[in-house]
């Protein structure tokens, strides 16, 4: 399976980069405009400034931009989220609904580690 789907590693990196992004994204425009549902926060609170990551974070990860960086930030905003909001609620991810933080974290990290890749703009100016 790695000789056929093994070349195309980068396109994957990149539309997982892309979907992420995106999707984390989203998370921000509930917090920061009340979209998708979600109630506006003030933007000097705790759930602004996490609605601010969210929202650029997401829109740099997913146009490869300074990924490493914004990735990185954004794993943290998510374990901060994690052990704030969901820890307190019961010991593991499934039990306390985590999972999605946690999921977030670990996936952000990977791409801090790994940077933009193809399809980005980094890549497109020499930087990725």
């Amino acid at each position: 399976m790695d000789r056929v789907l093994g070349r195309y590693a980068g396109v994957f990196y990149a539309v997982l980069r892309i979907v992420a992004g995106l999707l984390f994204a989203c998370h921000g425009a509930q917090k920061l405009f009340g979209a998708f549902g979600g109630n506006q926060a003030a933007l000097a609170s705790l759930h602004g400034v996490a609605g601010l990551v969210e929202f650029v974070g997401g829109l740099m990860i997913a146009i490869g931009f300074l990924t490493s960086l914004a990735a990185f930030i954004a794993s943290g905003e998510m374990a901060v989220a994690y052990f704030m909001a969901h820890a307190p609620q019961g010991p593991l991810p499934i039990v306390n609904q985590g999972e999605l933080a946690v999921v977030y974290c670990f996936l952000f990290l990977y791409m801090s580690a790994r940077g933009s890749g193809p399809l980005s703009v980094d890549h497109a100016s020499g930087r990725g």
